[in-house]
């Protein structure tokens, strides 16, 4: 599959994709990766580094006339986001991306891509290894573990680049330049309960949400998809007076909108919890009909468990999970149809007397950020929880007068014959962060179009690719 992948233009981007996808590369286990990109680097003969948190850092000089333009840095992430479908077969710590080729679209085959931000990391060593584009001094700047706290780019210290322009490679619109981004915050609930005896003659249900289209918690949260904790929560609340949950194992990553949830239960009143679930299913279904076409609610007779948790801690978890803010909280007044604030619930596990629960909270307002962290914070804690902030980056300003967004802005214009759509963005980039060592950095983002990311849905366009490459050496060679 890959073959066909290694003959698309321009073949030497895609053979670094390639390459990047036979080596696992999930966030916080970048090992591998940085093994193969420091060995990348010093096989050029190219100044190659690896910082104290395990970012890699490539240097190479200016090509013959242009060594008096100000230094630019490349930057892109080596992580990747591991999602698969729940059918799929696949090991993200050991096994390479197996990827297809459809129409315009490059995908994977039942996973994520890693086309966020492979693409970049494949553009850069495509840049980094070539004789014949002109550039001025370069460094590649390859941080780790972007997807699952942005600890690559925090723990970056000052003195390691002597750049002035960073181009981050890490925006999924080709016709738009990243000018800002959101911050965030991670908020962890953690509580035990009260464990019962089931009763030998209960029913055991497995109760499941599945289909979802889930997608990047800020980039598509302004979409509305269905989130399936919170969808689940709204049968449980239903079934609360018939059922006793065993278990609940809901969503994945901290930053992907949940595609999926299953919850096991006990009754003793099976055709009426089935009844009530049916009435709850239509509801959820019509609800969703225009926007989650895929939808699944089903259940499944399971064998009993032995314990649920009490009644009463069971009414206390699901008014706590139905009180979560969920999606869209405020509209940048500022900047047009710009999400300023949200909240994602990304994972809620219960299990042996445990409950588990993580949400992502963003916004390009630090102080909006904390307002609606605390809110979530202290609705959990009436409901019992302990909460935990933590992992809050900030988010990247708008700099309208920003040197290299001027020359941005006329390379596209003078390529394409149209211009761009220069705006902030509700995901979190690492600019923003990177900003606080490097003050003076004049910073922007552009890349090519990438859908679904975060998801086994996560395609890259392969004609996009390709005027992502040709705006790239231009903006390099008109570079200040």
């Amino acid at each position: 599959m890959n073959k066909n992948i290694k003959r698309l233009e321009p073949q030497r981007l895609w053979n670094n994709f390639c390459n990047l996808n036979e080596i696992p590369r999930p966030s916080k286990k970048e090992e591998k990766i940085r093994q193969f990109m420091v060995k990348f680097g010093k096989s050029l003969g190219l100044e190659t580094l690896v910082d104290k948190v395990g970012n890699v850092i490539i240097k190479k000089p200016a090509s013959q006339g242009m060594e008096n333009r100000k230094t630019v840095v490349l930057q892109s992430h080596l992580d990747m986001v591991c999602q698969k479908n729940n059918d799929t077969q696949f090991n993200f710590d050991t096994q390479g991306i197996k990827m297809l080729v459809k129409d315009d679209w490059v995908s994977a085959d039942g996973t994520t891509l890693g086309a966020d931000n492979g693409i970049g990391v494949a553009a850069i060593m495509s840049i980094l290894e070539s004789h014949d584009i002109a550039h001025p001094t370069l460094e590649a700047l390859l941080t780790i573990d972007e997807e699952t706290g942005m600890t690559g780019a925090m723990g970056l210290e000052a003195g390691y680049l002597q750049g002035e322009i960073l181009l981050n490679l890490d925006t999924e619109d080709d016709n738009e330049i990243g000018v800002g981004c959101a911050g965030g915050i991670d908020i962890s609930a953690r509580k035990t309960y009260k464990l019962e005896k089931v009763s030998s003659k209960m029913v055991a249900l497995k109760l499941t949400v599945k289909g979802l289209r889930g997608g990047h918690s800020g980039m598509d949260i302004h979409h509305g998809y269905g989130n399936a904790n919170k969808l689940m929560n709204r049968v449980l609340f239903a079934l609360n007076d018939e059922v006793l949950i065993a278990e609940i194992d809901g969503g994945s990553l901290r930053n992907a909108i949940p595609r999926e949830s299953n919850v096991v239960v006990v009754c003793h009143k099976v055709d009426k919890v089935k009844n009530i679930f049916k009435k709850i299913q239509k509801d959820i279904v019509n609800e969703y009909l225009g926007l989650e076409g895929n939808i699944e609610l089903f259940y499944t007779i399971v064998d009993t468990p032995k314990k649920s948790m009490s009644a009463d801690d069971q009414t206390a978890l699901i008014k706590s999970v139905y009180a979560i803010h969920n999606g869209v909280y405020r509209m940048s007044p500022d900047i047009e149809n710009l999400v300023e604030t949200s909240n994602s619930l990304a994972r809620i596990e219960l299990k042996n007397g445990h409950i588990k629960m993580e949400s992502l909270t963003r916004s390009s307002v630090d102080s909006g950020k904390m307002d609606l962290a605390n809110t979530i914070k202290c609705g959990l804690e009436l409901g019992g929880f302990d909460v935990v902030l933590s992992g809050s980056y900030p988010g990247w300003k708008p700099n309208p007068d920003s040197a290299i967004l001027k020359v941005l802005k006329n390379t596209y214009q003078d390529i394409f014959a149209k211009k761009p759509g220069v705006l902030a963005c509700h995901a979190g980039l690492e600019c923003g962060i990177l900003g606080s060592n490097y003050p003076t950095m004049d910073m922007i983002s552009f890349g090519p179009n990438i859908r679904g990311a975060h998801s086994p849905d996560e395609k890259v366009s392969i004609s996009s690719v390709q005027k992502f490459w040709k705006y790239l050496l231009a903006i390099l060679k008109n570079s200040p």
